[in-house]
């Protein structure tokens, strides 16, 4: 992942073309509320080391663990065992509790039209008020992907931001109207053969910082990214 987001921003960068046509259509969009729930501390046991008894021999724990009636580990009912579970328990109790995270997934449908294998792509999901047609946001995305010419994907992310920074959180989940115009649409995209397409209104150097931003912590499973 890494190596294709860095070869993306370098051919970007020096030879961008422009889309004479949708390469990669978007073919539906929408967006959503979402709560992520927070990584749970890893919190290990302290205490003595596990000691290596009989129990604990290769056979002995693979019949252990054979077994249909599932048999309790020996050494939770030992001395040290329960000193353990009662440390990891005090341990637990001491650490703060991260708190879950809500923002938005905002999702498009794509499909490869451009000849070519893909390889990464940068879209935007654009919003304008309808109340308040000058507040127009756009919440744009990166995603390391491979699109064979002719197959269609799922593209989504996730983001704190919401489709308007004048709105907040509340505010959106209580209207039941449609508050804003929205479409989606992709800004570039980089070929297999190091080729890049991208829109005419659309600059790289506009989002570099963000790029640079959201690539410099480690790929996850995730495909894409906020910008």
């Amino acid at each position: 992942m890494k190596f294709l987001l860095g070869a993306a921003i370098l051919t970007l960068f020096i030879a961008p073309a422009c889309l004479s046509q949708e390469p990669v259509p978007v073919l539906s969009s929408r967006w959503y509320r979402t709560v992520r729930p927070a990584a749970k501390p890893n919190i290990t046991a302290g205490g003595p080391a596990r000691p290596i008894t009989a129990d604990e021999k290769y056979f002995q724990r693979k019949a252990r663990e054979g077994r249909t009636d599932n048999p309790r580990d020996p050494y939770e009912d030992s001395i040290d065992g329960r000193s353990a579970a009662l440390d990891k328990v005090v341990q637990e109790s001491r650490t703060p509790k991260p708190d879950d995270v809500a923002g938005y997934t905002y999702v498009v449908d794509v499909r490869n039209d451009s000849g070519m294998p893909v390889e990464v792509v940068f879209w935007e999901y654009t919003f304008i008020e309808i109340a308040n047609p000058a507040n127009v946001v756009r919440r744009q995305f990166l995603c390391g992907v491979k699109l064979k010419q002719g197959e269609r994907k799922q593209l989504s992310a996730f983001s704190t931001l919401g489709p308007s920074d004048a709105l907040d959180l509340k505010s959106l989940g209580k209207s039941t109207k449609n508050l804003f115009e929205e479409h989606a649409q992709i800004n570039s995209i980089e070929l297999t053969n190091g080729n890049i397409l991208q829109r005419s209104d659309w600059k790289y150097s506009d989002v570099k910082a963000a790029v640079e931003r959201a690539t410099s912590m480690p790929w996850g499973k995730e495909v894409c990214r906020a910008l």
